[in-house]
């Protein structure tokens, strides 16, 4: 590992200031120090913003709830109003990684978090993300949980992050800090399209620190939920996962919302998918279409093309699932 300094920061104008010039933010470090102990991630210094006034989850105004960027992962699955106002939030942060990492993780990290592409993860591969313009060794080689939505020859990795993905559902906006003054953005925008800048990950300005994570009131979604494939029981990233939320009123579909994982380099918003549902009937069938709709835009590598009737058949089940009570 390579040298670097590392200062502990209390105030949010003095993290701002320090991060500039090759300096990274280190909230729980459970991404990116393993990244610098692999050479794939450097930083002259390390600005510690765990003891920064960021954490805890408090009402806003409007009825929702505002989650502080250092607050851990651990809380945020155990907070009671998550939990009964976004229940797809906690299943997804508690699908995420074991206890011990829960613990640690914050959740501005996770949202900055690194895709776990193996061919990222090794220095001595072609990764367009790590070298621009060294190539994507994935499209050629073992790429079975790539991408199968919004890739590009450039990239064909996907975003990492279960949390990420019940977010997106929920309309969620990320809160910022720059030395400018502060800012927000839709976390589906969040992420850019991956084109031909894939080192590119977030539209983040320059040394922006995250401050917040703000989960509007008309997203309040009791009825959601978040189910994720993975190849094996505990602790694995997603092959695909679903955060949903339908709303049914007389066998019509009055609402929904679907975000899909495991599928692009960025939480996929199933816009396609919900406007196909919305005030159709409540149907199983109708779910499958929706799903058929949604996937219709998928261009899978020959070595992924499972994932399409995984995805369709995923996005069927959750739906149905949450029809079946009304």
């Amino acid at each position: 590992m390579k040298e670097f300094a590392y200062r502990r920061v209390t105030e949010v104008r003095d993290a701002l200031a320090a991060g500039h010039g090759g300096a990274r933010y280190l909230g729980g470090g459970t991404n990116l120090v393993d990244l610098m102990k692999s050479g794939v991630e450097t930083a002259a210094e390390l600005v510690d913003v765990r003891f920064l006034p960021l954490g805890g989850i408090r009402e806003t105004p409007d009825g929702g709830l505002a989650v502080g960027a250092t607050t851990t992962n651990s809380d945020v699955a155990a907070h009671p109003q998550v939990r009964r106002r976004y229940p797809a939030l906690s299943q997804a942060v508690l699908a995420g990684a074991s206890g011990q990492l829960r613990n640690m993780a914050t959740v501005g990290g996770n949202l900055m978090q690194r895709t776990r592409c193996a061919y990222f993860a090794d220095p001595s591969q072609a990764c367009n993300k790590r070298v621009p313009g060294s190539g994507c060794a994935a499209i050629r080689g073992a790429h079975h949980n790539h991408a199968i939505l919004g890739w590009s020859p450039c990239c064909v990795a996907v975003h990492a992050s279960d949390m990420a993905v019940a977010l997106v559902a929920f309309d969620a906006v990320v809160r910022y800090e720059t030395l400018d003054g502060g800012a927000e953005i839709p976390l589906e925008r969040f992420y850019p399209p991956v084109d031909d800048t894939p080192e590119r990950e977030t539209a983040l300005p320059e040394g922006a620190l995250i401050t917040e994570v703000v989960l509007p009131s008309a997203a309040v979604s009791p009825r959601s939920r978040y189910r994720k494939v993975r190849e094996r029981a505990s602790y694995a990233f997603a092959t695909a996962s679903v955060a949903a939320h339908l709303e049914v009123d007389r066998g019509s579909v009055r609402g929904v919302r679907i975000a899909l994982g495991g599928v692009a380099s960025r939480p996929w918003r199933a816009r396609v998918a919900e406007s196909f549902l919305l005030n159709g009937p409540a149907t199983a069938d109708r779910f499958r279409a929706a799903a058929e709709a949604e996937l219709a835009a998928a261009a899978p590598l020959p070595g992924n093309g499972y994932k399409v009737p995984l995805v369709r058949h995923l996005i069927a089940a959750v739906l149905t699932g949450l029809a079946e009570p009304y």
